[in-house]
């Protein structure tokens, strides 16, 4: 593993010991969306439930890979994972509905511990289901020497959202999920 590697796992293991990494995948401030709930104040989150999963859309502010991880995991949830095209479409549907179809969004996938081996950060799974842009992941090098390394959605030509390896610095929205 390299440097950078074992620095994010360190990161994340702090942060996870530090924001309560026992509160498990139980969001306590959040509304499921499809449960009808009436008890929604200005500090719910909203959810929408897809299959197995709810999901909260970050859209009320941009942010870096990192912070977008932490304030999902400060909420009870993680970046969200992508397992299958049919989970992959329900949450492009909802974004596109929700009017944020053009917009970039990230989810936990990144290839940090290992370039070309992209995995999902909320889970710690490879992915075993992919739905890249074409000639994507290609790990671009930016002038500045940064490199893409964190996935995000992206409706890059007009096809859906695709996915997309991006600088982790990049600031989007983003979508968390709860289990």
């Amino acid at each position: 593993m390299t440097r950078l590697g074992c620095g994010i796992l360190v990161a994340m293991s702090l942060y996870s010991i530090a924001y309560g990494a026992s509160r498990g995948n139980d969001c306590s401030n959040c509304v499921d969306d499809s449960l009808g709930s009436n008890t929604i104040n200005r500090w719910t989150m909203p959810l929408l439930k897809l299959g197995e999963k709810r999901y909260y859309l970050g859209i009320f502010f941009k942010a870096n890979w990192y912070k977008s991880a932490q304030y999902c995991r400060y909420h009870g949830m993680h970046l969200a994972s992508i397992s299958s095209q049919q989970e992959n479409d329900q949450l492009e549907k909802h974004i596109r509905d929700s009017g944020f179809g053009l917009e970039h969004f990230w989810t936990s996938g990144t290839d940090q511990g290992e370039e070309g081996h992209f995995f999902w950060m909320s889970t710690g799974r490879p992915l075993t289901f992919t739905n890249w842009n074409a000639g994507e992941p290609n790990n671009f090098r930016y002038e500045n020497g940064e490199e893409e390394h964190c996935l995000e959605l992206w409706n890059r030509d007009g096809k859906g959202l695709k996915w997309n390896d991006t600088p982790c610095s990049f600031e989007t929205y983003f979508v968390c999920e709860v289990n």
